[in-house]
């Protein structure tokens, strides 16, 4: 069969292959984060200041992303909470 595959010119380069997989898998991460709307860190940054009125907080944690589901976008919002207040 690989005979007739290399006759028939459907002989595929696999490294080629994966190459071009890679690539695509890294141009489409890079196409959603070039999509992230700008006023995402400001929000972000609001968020925090007042969540740290209430509690304290490491600000590197707080992790904020939008993603699109069933054609509606999602905020998501996600920080451990420490288990005391301020």
């Amino acid at each position: 069969m690989a005979l007739l595959d290399y006759l028939l010119g459907q002989r595929k380069n696999k490294s080629a292959n994966t190459a071009k997989d890679r690539l695509q898998i890294l141009l489409a991460h890079e196409r959603a984060e070039n999509n992230a709307p700008d006023y995402l860190p400001k929000m972000r940054d609001e968020i925090l200041q007042v969540i740290a009125k209430y509690v304290e907080i490491d600000q590197e944690q707080l992790k904020i992303s939008i993603d699109e589901e069933n054609g509606f976008e999602i905020l998501e919002l996600n920080l451990v909470l420490p288990d005391e207040k301020k």
